[in-house]
């Protein structure tokens, strides 16, 4: 129920998943392995996989911690947009490229769940996308040293209050990775 009305499509958007964001981030093996498979089920129906990137001084561009994590392999065809701010929207290629696409849906995985994961899902609200946040598919590293929740709690909030986000005209929620069914889109451009 996108307020983009000219974009029927929905594609997957995998944020972060870099070497050196999932190192610090709890329960990584298997928020990749959730990651994983929803980008195989994405690819077998057709839908489009979006791959964000993330840079900044802690995070150097082309460097091995900057770099995807080994077990998600990125297809030539499919885009990556890099960043440098926690909305994947903000100051990047992303909006040109689910235009071409006529993308109104984004299915949101990745990292970081309290900076880029939330930022990447408001900005997509405003802009008028339907956002949907698999809960089990995004992380966070342990801020509590700095007055943040844990972890756990942390996400736990994210699912929770994604969940129950609305906006006029468009749609927000959370699923698990193994309700995300993407149907068959053969007719998405390529």
């Amino acid at each position: 129920m996108t307020t983009l009305t000219d974009r029927p499509y929905t594609a997957l958007l995998v944020v972060d998943v870099q070497n050196d964001v999932m190192a610090g981030s709890v329960d990584s093996e298997a928020v990749v392995a959730s990651v994983a498979s929803l980008v195989e089920k994405a690819r077998a129906s057709n839908v489009p996989v979006v791959w964000v990137q993330h840079s900044s001084e802690e995070l150097a561009f082309g460097s091995a911690g900057w770099e995807y994590v080994p077990q998600l392999v990125r297809h030539e065809s499919e885009p990556l947009i890099h960043k440098k701010y926690g909305d994947s929207f903000e100051d990047t290629e992303l909006e040109g490229t689910l235009a071409d696409l006529a993308v109104g849906h984004l299915v949101v995985a990745g990292a970081q769940t309290d900076f880029c994961i939330r930022s990447t899902l408001h900005g997509a609200l405003a802009r008028g996308y339907d956002a949907t946040l698999v809960g089990d598919a995004h992380t966070t590293e342990d801020l509590s040293e700095w007055g943040a929740p844990s972890p756990a709690s942390v996400i736990a909030h994210t699912n929770l209050y994604w969940d129950n986000q609305r906006a006029p005209g468009r749609t927000a929620g959370t699923v698990s990775a193994d309700a995300v069914d993407f149907g068959v889109s053969s007719s998405a451009p390529d």
